[in-house]
This record gives C-alpha cells, sequence and structure tokens, in this order.
C-alpha cells in the first residue's frame, strides 16, 4: 500500500481486505501515520492494535524513499530538490508566513505550456506526477523539515489542469481530516487555461477551492506571443469557462499576471485587461519578472510593478503585489526548472 496515495476511505478498504480491522483501527493507524510519519503501539490507545499489525504494517506501508537531493534557504524560505525513483528530479518550495507556512508543489515533471517567461518551459515535458508523489512533497515537508503547513498552492513545475485526475485525487488525499487536514479553501490551483479542466473542476462541486489563472497579457496577441497555449484556447474562450465555473459566493478568481517591461505594462494594456475581464470577479496578483537564465526579457523591478499596480488601481481593480521571495535560489515564481544542480547545494542530512 503506498499510504501517500489513499484517502482514509481506501485505507480502512485496505484494512478490512488485508488485516480484518474495522473503522476505528484504521483512524488510528492512518492518523498515527500523518502525525507521527509511521504507525506504533506506543501512540494508539486501541487494544486492536496489536504488535503483530505494527509489524505486519511496516512490512505492508509504502512510503517511497525518494531522496533530496539539495536543498536550499533564503530568509526562512526553502526550496528542495526530490529525486524520484525513476532518477528524475522536482522542485517544491516551502514559504513561512507571518501567520501560516505555505508549500508551492509540483503536479509535473517539466511542462508542456512552454511559457516564455517559465525556467520549467525550457525542460519541456517528462511525465506527470502520480498522486504519492504529490502528496509526497507536503509529506517531505512535514516529516523531514518539521512544517506545519496549511495552504497549498499548487504553483511548482507543471499545468495541474494536464494531470487532473492524479492532482484531484491528491487533493483528496490532501483534505482527509483524518491524515493532511488541509483545509480545501486553503489550496489553490494555478492554471495557465485549460478550458476543459477548469470544466471539469467546476463539476467536482468544491466550491471553496481557489483558482488562479496565469494570464499574463491583455490582448490574444500578446498573450500568444508569451504563452503558446492561447494560441489553442483563446482568452475568449478560457473566459467563457470561468463565466460557467460555479464559484463560491465570496470567491474571486486570482488573476495572475508576470509584469514583462515593455510587453504588458502599459497603461493602455492596463485599460483593456481590465474591460476584457469585467464581467468576473477577480482579484489581480502582480508578480515582478524573476529572470532566471537568458530567457529575453529585461528584469522588472519593483517600481514597474506598483506602476502597473497604480493603472490597475484607477481602474477600480483589487490588486495585490506578489512578495518576491526565493529568487537568489531560483525558488521565486517562474524559476523552478531543476537549475539547483547547476548550483552548489547546501549539506543534506539522511
Amino acid at each position: 500500500m503506498n499510504i501517500l496515495a489513499l484517502t482514509f476511505e481506501a485505507f480502512r478498504k485496505e484494512m478490512v481486505c488485508r488485516y480484518g480491522r474495522d473503522q476505528y483501527v484504521a483512524a488510528d493507524i492512518y492518523r498515527q501515520i500523518f502525525t507521527h510519519g509511521k504507525p506504533g503501539l506506543g501512540t494508539s490507545r486501541n487494544g486492536s492494535v496489536t504488535a503483530s499489525l505494527i509489524e505486519a504494517l511496516a512490512r505492508d506501508i509504502q512510503i517511497p524513499p525518494w531522496k533530496v537531493t539539495a536543498e536550499h534557504r533564503e530568509e526562512g524560505l526553502l526550496k528542495f530538490v526530490t529525486q524520484l525513483e525513476d532518477g528524475v528530479e522536482i522542485e517544491s518550495v516551502v514559504i513561512p508566513m507571518v501567520t501560516h507556512v505555505t508549500i508551492c508543489v509540483s503536479s509535473q515533471v517539466g511542462c508542456k505550456m512552454g511559457c516564455r517567461f517559465c525556467e520549467t518551459a525550457a525542460l519541456g515535458f517528462k511525465r506527470n506526477l502520480t498522486v504519492a508523489e504529490i502528496t509526497g512533497q507536503v509529506y517531505t515537508a512535514k516529516m523531514r523539515y518539521g512544517f506545519s503547513i496549511k495552504n497549498i498552492v499548487f504553483m511548482g513545475m507543471g499545468e495541474p489542469l494536464d494531470n487532473f485526475d492524479h492532482v484531484t485525487d491528491a487533493i483528496r488525499v490532501l483534505t482527509d481530516p483524518r491524515g493532511f487536514n488541509i483545509a480545501m479553501g486553503r489550496i489553490t490551483i494555478s492554471t495557465a487555461g485549460l478550458p476543459d479542466g477548469i470544466e471539469k473542476l467546476g463539476r467536482l462541486g468544491w466550491p471553496s477551492l481557489h483558482l488562479a489563472l496565469s494570464l499574463n497579457a491583455p490582448n490574444d496577441q500578446i498573450r500568444s506571443s508569451i504563452m503558446p497555449i492561447n494560441r489553442v484556447h483563446s482568452m475568449e474562450t478560457v473566459k467563457n469557462a470561468l463565466l460557467s465555473y460555479p464559484l463560491a459566493r465570496d470567491h474571486a478568481f486570482y488573476i495572475e499576471y508576470v509584469i514583462l517591461k515593455g510587453v504588458n505594462d502599459s497603461w493602455e494594456n492596463a485599460n483593456e485587461l481590465v474591460d476584457f475581464l469585467s464581467p468576473l470577479p477577480v482579484w489581480f496578483n502582480l508578480i515582478l519578472y524573476n529572470k532566471g537564465s537568458e530567457r529575453g526579457f529585461e528584469q522588472t523591478t519593483d517600481a514597474d510593478v506598483s506602476r502597473f499596480q497604480a493603472y490597475l488601481i484607477e481602474k477600480q481593480a483589487f490588486v495585490r503585489k506578489r512578495a518576491v521571495r526565493g529568487r537568489s535560489v531560483m525558488g521565486a515564481c517562474g524559476q523552478l526548472g531543476n537549475r539547483s544542480r547547476l548550483m552548489e547545494p547546501a549539506a543534506i542530512h539522511g
């Protein structure tokens, strides 16, 4: 059993079929694993949790032996690189905030979207992550590093809606109250704009889940030049998918917008952007372009972002500037892409 891929209900069925134990024993064991990393007699008050059962569970329950091959820190932020069983690597970023800790998880090795401002795009697409490889990033942050994770953002390597089934199954595991116990309202999926995926997500009936659209342009001409996916799914098509999405009454769509100097940051761009999105409830997240390898764009500054923010506020838009964290360790927005192997890693223990 790969426990990191199982909801409690799936684990309960395994406990009944394999060991003849009831739901109370299953709940006890499941909770122990996600609290302590393994089941044990000393952490259970249930008399049915015997030494022989613990021995059998230790043999049968799998927590894959993924290796953390590098870790990099910047003012509390942690980026760690995980080598999976087939040798490929993924990156995850843990971001301590004032009141909680957020983890940015990857959903694919590489990415198909080809966004010109993103380091992950340079890798191309290698494969989807499994359910356990997604939830395992949260497990590593908790068990190896001791973080109490409250927020999860699917904003790491890959397009989450291009790995729809594994991502949504991972969310079911992550939100199980007996396990990771992450509130659905604390999870955000970010997409480059896959209308079919947005529609499928809407049909799941998860109104408290947050949805972010990486838009980055006010019109199709600009967006197609920096995001090839727009040549397949136009902005109007994506907007129509959002218009039909069953958004919770108190929610808004997060519109992620990377400021690219001289490309999408003019006063005219801001006006066109707000007008285009006007039928939708949106919060703008403005992101400073984080230069990695040479991607053909000039490094933007905080002043550039503030200027565009002012343009949007003139249009009475709700706008937030995304704090720049992790740039020196290639852990900021758009910088994930296994470049850690080109850097001097911190010492790794265990």
